[in-house]
């Protein structure tokens, strides 16, 4: 039938985006983008604020995601297009530099997760190598920095062709890797609950609360919150997938809420086993710590030769989806002219945005091979992010002034306020956080206003003095203009 091959465009003549995402599907992709590297690398950094109390970030970290999620589930409902944070901050505000700049910091937090994602693939891959060969060691394993970029590199190459042939391909490579992945953290779960019945577990230690620089339990809590928070992002990626999604007006709401409340489970068991089976100091002192967790958990050498594997598979998780929804934010920017037009490019057959893949692919090689170890970005990344949900949540707010023709998902007007001042609130010096990561931001943030000059030289001089986005209601004309 004509129907099935004929394909839409949009107005410049570019192809639109190929809806597969159904209700499964879009389950499996929130869920996998929020498992991952998070929880992986980032218990035994909490455990060094609160000691046994490492469960109740997580829970502070679950309970404010989801309430953020309420607001972003009013926007992509109302809004459903592709270029989630950044195009409900211009309707609300209609201001470029604005919108530049909040969907700069989503892309870049990103592609940096993704690149750091990038480099551990590389470490676990060769701590698979060397389960085989009998030679791991979970505290140090000999791996050469220059082999870690190659292989590294080499990964982000495949994720790239992944990108390039379609989101069907990506999101059914993310259906496997998610259940690996989620695997991963049953076992966890699993050698927590059979080390309860050989005796080697003290749940005990659970509610022993350790203060070594002496802030107090709120102040601890909320210091373990910024680092637990990098572990609960991911939720707002889908949004950007709206295009692709079949109906999301319908689906969104359920399948979000439900993806946030099961992977907030899954964290609170893991994190409750893991300190009732490692100390606190080894947890905390351990760059691996679920691998520590497994092992002396005394589940048996399957496990302990397993995990590295699936370790390595739920980072490549969070760098394929990561690197998907920062070419989708690209290709939206481009589709409302906040970047050139360049990155809406989409390939023929394919219907992918090939522009904003090549581009983001190309930014993470970069990070990759001249920044070296990134890790320690993870911080800024939700840094950044609570910014942007600040943002995102007093937008719901503002945007209750444009109502919609279609029916969507509104949100307690009390949660978007809530959720403003605990994000706010959590981006604050007084959290404890490190200085240095307000360094990075800004020098990030540096780095997005220059880019903001060149793009608003390029629009003036290819659109005009007024005309910046092609989408007459993406453009705000009672609000401030640039």
């Amino acid at each position: 039938m004509a129907e099935s091959t004929a394909q839409t465009e949009t107005p410049g003549g570019q192809p639109e985006l190929k809806r597969v995402l159904g209700p499964k599907l879009l389950l499996l992709f929130i869920v996998g983008d929020i498992l991952g590297t998070g929880i992986y690398a980032v218990t035994g950094n909490v455990a060094k604020e609160v000691g046994g109390l490492v469960w109740a970030p997580f829970l502070v970290a679950f309970i404010v995601a989801t309430i953020t999620a309420f607001s972003y589930l009013e926007l992509v409902t109302k809004y459903p297009q592709a270029a989630g944070a950044a195009l409900y901050t211009h309707k609300a505000f209609g201001v470029h530099f604005v919108t530049f700049l909040v969907a700069f910091t989503v892309m870049c937090s990103g592609i940096t997760s993704a690149s750091t994602a990038a480099r551990a693939f590389a470490a676990n891959f060769e701590a698979t190598i060397n389960v085989v060969r009998g030679t791991m060691s979970l505290e140090s394993i000999d791996v050469t920095d220059g082999l870690i970029t190659v292989l590294a590199i080499c990964f982000i190459a495949l994720v790239l062709l992944i990108n390039l042939r379609g989101v069907a391909e990506g999101v059914w490579t993310n259906v496997v890797l998610t259940c690996v992945e989620l695997t991963g953290l049953l076992i966890v779960i699993f050698v927590g609950m059979f080390a309860l019945t050989q005796g080697k577990a003290d749940f005990s230690q659970v509610v022993l609360f350790d203060d070594p620089k002496d802030k107090g339990v709120f102040l601890a809590v909320t210091a373990g919150t910024t680092l637990a928070f990098f572990a609960m992002v991911g939720f707002e990626d889908s949004v950007n997938m709206a295009e692709e999604t079949k109906d999301p007006s319908r689906i969104f709401p359920k399948i979000l809420l439900t993806g946030l409340t099961i992977t907030g489970v899954i964290y609170l068991l893991v994190s409750i086993c893991a300190v009732a089976i490692v100390p606190v100091g080894e947890l905390a002192a351990s760059s691996t710590p679920l691998l520590l967790v497994v092992e002396q958990g005394g589940a048996g050498p399957f496990f302990n030769s397993i995990f590295p594997l699936i370790s390595m598979t739920a980072v490549a998780n969070s760098a394929l989806i990561n690197m998907m929804m920062a070419s989708r934010l690209l290709y939206g920017m481009a589709k409302q002219r906040v970047l050139p037009p360049i990155f809406g490019r989409v390939l023929p057959g394919r219907r992918t945005p090939w522009v904003s893949i090549l581009v983001t692919t190309a930014i993470a090689i970069g990070l990759i091979t001249f920044v070296g170890q990134i890790s320690d970005l993870g911080g800024t990344t939700a840094l950044l992010l609570l910014a942007v949900f600040t943002i995102v949540n007093i937008a719901c707010l503002v945007l209750r002034k444009d109502p919609q023709p279609h029916q969507h998902f509104v949100a307690p007007t009390v949660l978007p306020i809530i959720g403003a001042l605990c994000c706010a609130f959590l981006v604050g010096p007084w959290t404890g956080r490190a200085s240095f990561q307000y360094v990075i931001g800004g020098i990030l943030l540096a780095i997005g206003v220059v880019l903001w000059a060149i793009t608003w030289f390029f629009n003036r001089a290819i659109y005009g003095r007024k005309t910046y986005l092609k989408d007459p209601e993406a453009l705000d004309t009672d609000g401030p203009q640039n």
